[in-house]
């Protein structure tokens, strides 16, 4: 029985083409991730200030905007690193679940009248990101190190 060749619903030629721009691209996204994920933190203090009892906390477009392009570079990188990007994924995932996570807390606490308190778990799991992001994308500055420990 001959194995089935892989099939991607995109040329994987092309991807290999930019595989070198895609572990800074991710760094890139994170630290954008990052940066919106303050933001957002901060609109949802400001509709929470305004109390509303009509309208409840919305998602921040452009940080909602960064977690899906950081999803898709992250799997991106994974079909052309496949280790490097398996990791990447995880914790972009993790990343993601956690956003989940905190929006429907930030949301419980604006209902309950409570202070909004900072995204602490996703910020912790961004700054994961932000590290192995930066081994990805940093390693040539300690690979002569590395090569020769490892």
């Amino acid at each position: 029985m001959q194995p089935v060749p892989l099939a991607f619903p995109f040329p994987v030629s092309a991807l290999e083409s930019v595989s070198g721009l895609l572990p800074p691209l991710v760094m890139a996204l994170v630290v954008v991730n990052l940066i919106t994920r303050l933001l957002a933190h901060r609109n949802h203090v400001q509709q929470a200030a305004a109390g509303d009892d009509d309208e409840e906390l919305s998602r921040y477009l452009p940080h909602e905007l960064t977690n899906i392009s950081l999803l898709v570079a992250s799997f991106a990188f994974m079909v052309v690193e496949p280790h490097g990007g398996m990791v990447m994924s995880a914790l972009v995932l993790g990343l993601f679940l956690t956003d989940f996570f905190e929006y429907e807390a930030r949301r419980v606490e604006a209902r309950n009248d409570m202070e909004i308190e900072r995204p602490k778990s996703a910020l912790v799991a961004s700054m994961l990101v932000v590290l192995y992001a930066g081994f990805q994308s940093l390693f040539f500055l300690i690979q002569p190190i590395w090569n020769a420990v490892v």
